[in-house]
């Protein structure tokens, strides 16, 4: 399946604002619909992290997972930006401009073009437990440092993963988190304390309509 085109006369249009550096996190996903978890885990990497922003990368679709009742980006674009609600939110839609369905891809894209700027890819343990699936992690965590939310009861499985364990001499102490955007990666860091637990596939009503949740922590 080719990826989804959006109507954009570049990519750097689709590329937020940025200033020399700045530290950013990247949270990228379907958001298929984008629900206040999303929310809560950017403003805690936010704090957590020091970072200057979050930008939600939307994805034209995982190819990891069943693109059945996957709206249009459009129409998640809009529903991210409806429940981001925060000036340090960012919605983009670069993997469909670029042409990409890959994390690696969308990583080396922001590496060569965004200069100056400290990026931290985001994800939850539920990531982490099959990141070993992806195209190239290897590249893709030796390309900045990655972030870890902890979401129970995912934490032992993601632990033990195969991608953990091959990184497990990188990984920071969480008293350390604030510096993570100053590591040479690979470098990661696995936050506790998140307190809300939602997933879009809960969200998703069986034919495809969504059941919308802004409830903010």
């Amino acid at each position: 399946m080719k990826p989804v085109a959006v109507a954009s006369p570049s990519a750097a249009q689709a590329i937020p604002l940025t200033t020399n550096g700045m530290r950013i996190g990247l949270l990228g996903g379907s958001f298929n619909p984008p629900h206040a978890a999303h929310r809560a885990i950017s403003l805690f990497a936010i704090k957590r992290l020091e970072l200057d922003r979050v930008w939600w990368l939307l994805s034209p679709g995982n190819p990891l997972k069943d693109h059945n009742g996957l709206r249009t980006l459009a129409e998640r674009a809009q529903a991210a930006k409806d429940v981001a609600e925060d000036p340090r939110i960012d919605v983009s839609c670069l993997e469909a401009v670029i042409g990409t369905r890959y994390t690696v891809d969308t990583v080396t894209h922001l590496r060569r073009r965004v200069l100056g700027v400290r990026f931290v890819w985001i994800m939850g343990a539920d990531n982490l437990a099959q990141f070993h699936r992806w195209k190239d992690w290897r590249r893709i965590a030796a390309a900045m440092p990655i972030a870890v939310i902890d979401r129970p009861p995912q934490s032992f499985r993601a632990l033990a993963a195969p991608a953990a364990q091959a990184l497990a001499r990188y990984r920071l102490p969480e008293n350390r988190a604030q510096s993570l955007c100053d590591q040479r990666p690979p470098a990661w860091v696995f936050l506790t304390g998140m307190k809300l637990n939602l997933s879009s596939t809960v969200l998703r009503n069986p034919d495809g309509s969504w059941r919308v949740n802004r409830q903010h922590s």
